[in-house]
C-alpha cells in the first residue's frame, strides 16, 4: 500500500523503537507500506525491526553526530525522508536538589537537542520534495509538571516550542510539524519509573499506578502504545495536510481539569 498521491512509498525515520510507542509506530508504518528506518541505541531493537521488514540503525542520539548519521543512513537506503517521528526518550526521577547534572544533560541532549538536529538534517530532503511530516512524541508533561522530573519536563516543554517553530517555518514548504502528548503509556519506560516514584513519594510500589500515575486521569487505565501510533499515522498522512503546530493530548482527561 502506498500513499494515495504517490506511487512511491513514503519513507519514515522513527527513533526509540526498541519497545513501546516507537515499536508500535514502526509496525503501523510497515502495515501502511512505508519504508522505515528504525533508530535505537539498544541493539535488541534490530530483531523487532527485522521482524516487520524495517531497516535498523543503531545510534546514541545524545550524540549530535549520530543524529546526522541516522538521517544520512535513511537517505542512503531510501533516497529521502518523508516522515520523522522523534520518540526516543529516557527518564530519571529525583528532586531538583539531588538531580545529577550528568543525567540532566543526557536527557536534554536526547529528548530536545536530538529532535532539533534530526529535524534539521531531514529538512532539506522534505523541502526538496515539497512534502514532509514531523511528529514529535511529547507528553502530558509538556503541558503540566510533576515533582521529580525536572529534566524530562523541561525537555518536553521545549519540544512543544520546537514543534511550533518548525510548523511556522515548514508551512510554505509543505512540511507540517505536530506533537502528541500522551499521559502514562504502558511501556517499559513507565514501568521502570514505579520504584523511583515509590521512593520519591514514600509509598508502596503497588500504589504508584493508581495514586500517582492515574491520580489526575478521568479514565483510570494506562494507554496502549497502539493508541498513540494510530494518531501518529494520521498526522503523517496526506489527510492531515492542514494540521500543523498543534499539540494533541492523549491524556485520559488529565488536562481537562
Amino acid at each position: 500500500m502506498t500513499n494515495a498521491t504517490s506511487t512511491v512509498p513514503r519513507v519514515a525515520l522513527v527513533t526509540g523503537t526498541a519497545s513501546g510507542i516507537g515499536e508500535a509506530v514502526v509496525r503501523q508504518f510497515r502495515d501502511l507500506g512505508y519504508q522505515v528506518l528504525a533508530v535505537d541505541f539498544n541493539d535488541q531493537a534490530k530483531a523487532k525491526a527485522d521482524a516487520v521488514g524495517a531497516a535498523f540503525f543503531q545510534a546514541d542520539l545524545a550524540d549530535g553526530t549520530a543524529c546526522k548519521a541516522a538521517v544520512a543512513e535513511a537517505v542512503k537506503r531510501f533516497g529521502k525522508v518523508d516522515i520523522l517521528v522523534n520518540n526516543a526518550g529516557i527518564q530519571h526521577v529525583s528532586p531538583i536538589e539531588d538531580f545529577p547534572e550528568a543525567k540532566w544533560r543526557q536527557i536534554i541532549d536526547l529528548m530536545l537537542t536530538a529532535p532539533f538536529l534530526l529535524t534539521q538534517a531531514a529538512w532539506p530532503t522534505m523541502r526538496e520534495n515539497g512534502w514532509g511530516r514531523i511528529v514529535n512524541i511529547a507528553s502530558v508533561h509538556a503541558q503540566v509538571a510533576s515533582p521529580g522530573k525536572s529534566a524530562y519536563i523541561s525537555a518536553k516543554h521545549g519540544m512543544i516550542g520546537l514543534t511550533k517553530t518548525a510548523a511556522l517555518e515548514g508551512g510554505p514548504q509543505g512540511i507540517t510539524a505536530n506533537a502528541i502528548c500522551p499521559a502514562y503509556v504502558k511501556t517499559p519506560l513507565v514501568e521502570n519509573q514505579i520504584a523511583d516514584q515509590a521512593r520519591l513519594h514514600d509509598m508502596p510500589e503497588d500504589d504508584v499506578v493508581q495514586q500517582i500515575m492515574l491520580k489526575n486521569a478521568a479514565i483510570k487505565r494506562l494507554i496502549e502504545p497502539e493508541e498513540v501510533s494510530a494518531l501518529v499515522a494520521y498526522l503523517a498522512s496526506d489527510a492531515a495536510g492542514a494540521v500543523t503546530g498543534s499539540s494533541w493530548n492523549i491524556d485520559l482527561g488529565w488536562t481537562a481539569q
